[in-house]
């Protein structure tokens, strides 16, 4: 998995949520984990690999604030999503305007997306 330029890290722009119908389909969907500081909702999207779309609200600052944690959490994404399961969308909401540690996200982020994950999966076993 590496890109043009030969990074295997790079975050490319095929993997960005960026229309409306496609957040509301995850929304929708409503599979989430949380913890304190984040909450993640995931749904299928029947790609080999998985997009990121974030919603940071104007609660949680002012716009250099809220760009500022859009690009943590992006960043913490591309280092860590070869430690998460592929083909899904996921949408990260921030819980609260203080900005986590990177390290801490690296931790967080790919616990909750397979805990949500594992949520989409067990809905096909429920009577």
């Amino acid at each position: 998995m590496t890109a043009p330029d030969g990074s295997p890290f790079a975050f490319r722009p095929h993997e960005h949520l960026r229309r409306p119908p496609d957040f509301k389909r995850v929304f929708d969907r409503r599979r989430s984990a949380a913890d304190g500081k984040l909450i993640v909702y995931v749904c299928e999207n029947g790609l080999a690999h998985s997009r990121l779309g974030l919603s940071v609200s104007r609660k949680n600052g002012n716009a250099v604030h809220r760009n500022r944690m859009r690009r943590l959490y992006r960043e913490a994404f591309r280092l860590t999503r070869q430690e998460m399961p592929a083909g899904l969308d996921l949408v990260l909401v921030p819980r609260r305007p203080d900005q986590p540690e990177l390290e801490e996200l690296k931790r967080a982020l790919p616990r909750l997306v397979r805990q949500a994950a594992r949520k989409l999966g067990q809905e096909g076993r429920r009577p």
